[in-house]
């Protein structure tokens, strides 16, 4: 029996579930009255729409959509990461601890010449750098890094 996660099974949808889909994306405070109306179906169909996706995993919550350059943390940066150990063990124990550092937007393992590739994002490159040297290098396993720097984010979903 294998330890890594197994996927989830795939939900079969249709024209309507993908469009409160589609709706829910762009706007997740749209009211149910709206939303059926945005999809052509009446009220109570499209709340029993919604409550099956959430019960089936498709919709998994709801959140605000925060703009980070507002925030003070305009910087971005893209590290590749290699291990010096990628035995499931080594794996596991990095897949933890990255999850315990804020800066790290997304942590992605990768099928390529280097193991992980991050999005970190931090307020300039002085605090990068310091995370970068106290934070993902420190990171169990950590052999070494590739560091990108975003000049401007074109297409952003999250």
């Amino acid at each position: 029996m294998s330890n890594s996660p197994s996927r989830p099974a795939r939900v079969d949808l249709d024209r309507f579930d993908d469009a409160i889909i589609r709706v829910l994306s762009t706007d997740g405070r749209i009211s149910a009255t709206e939303l059926a109306r945005r999809i052509g179906l009446s009220k109570s169909p499209t709340q029993a729409r919604m409550k099956r996706l959430e019960e089936a995993g498709v919709i998994t919550g709801y959140r605000a959509m925060l703009e980070p350059i507002r925030m003070g943390q305009a910087h971005v940066a893209f590290v590749e990461v290699r291990l010096s150990d990628t035995r499931e063990a080594a794996l596991q124990a990095f897949n933890k601890a990255v999850l315990a550092v804020p800066e790290v937007e997304q942590c992605h393992m990768i099928a390529s010449r280097f193991d992980y590739l991050l999005k970190v994002r931090t307020s300039d490159i002085q605090d990068y750098r310091r995370v970068l040297a106290e934070r993902i290098s420190a990171l169990p396993h950590v052999a070494s890094t590739s560091t990108y720097v975003a000049m401007e984010a074109v297409k952003d979903l999250f």
